[in-house]
C-alpha cells in the first residue's frame, strides 16, 4: 500500500458489518469506510494526485463505472424525471458491457468481506450516477451500507 493510504484504510471485518458505502467524494470518510473508489471521469481539479486520499477523494480511481462524457452532459441537462430516466437507461446501457458488469460483479462479491466505498462529486446522490450505481451493485446482491 503506498504511504498516502496508509492509516486511511480501516476494515471492520473483525466483527463488525461489512459493506460498500455510496458517498460523496471528498467528504469527510465515516470511521470503517475502507478503500474509498472514485468512479469518476476525471480526477479533483486543482488537487495534486499526492493528495487525492488525503483530501478524502479517493484511494483508487475506477472511472470504468462513471458514465461516458457525453453522458454526463445529458445528466446536467436533466431537469426533470423524464430526463433523468432517460440519463438513467443510458448509464444502465453503458454498464452493461461484459467488461463492465464483471467489475460490478466483483465489488458486490467482495462487499460481503470487506468494506470499502464507491463514490462521485455530486452533492445529490438522487441526481447522480451513484443512485444508479447503487441499484446496480443491489442488483447483485452487493451488501450496502
Amino acid at each position: 500500500m503506498s504511504p498516502e493510504h496508509e492509516g486511511r484504510v480501516r476494515s471492520t471485518t473483525e466483527g463488525g458489518v461489512v459493506a460498500i458505502r455510496i458517498v460523496q467524494l471528498g467528504s469527510r470518510r465515516a470511521n470503517h469506510e475502507g478503500v474509498r473508489i472514485g468512479t469518476v471521469r476525471r480526477p479533483p481539479r486543482g488537487v495534486p494526485k499526492s493528495e487525492f486520499a488525503s483530501r478524502d477523494f479517493y484511494d483508487v480511481w475506477l472511472p470504468n463505472l462513471a458514465p461516458s462524457e457525453a453522458l454526463v452532459k445529458v445528466a446536467l441537462r436533466a431537469e426533470d424525471e423524464r430526463a433523468w430516466r432517460t440519463f438513467t437507461k443510458r448509464y444502465r446501457a453503458e454498464m452493461s458491457r461484459p467488461e463492465v458488469r464483471r467489475i460490478l460483479d466483483l465489488l458486490a462479491a467482495l462487499s460481503h468481506s470487506s468494506d470499502f466505498s464507491v463514490g462521485c462529486y455530486c452533492q445529490d446522490e438522487h441526481r447522480c450516477h451513484r443512485s444508479a450505481l447503487r441499484e446496480l451493485l443491489v442488483e447483485r446482491n452487493a451488501r450496502i451500507g
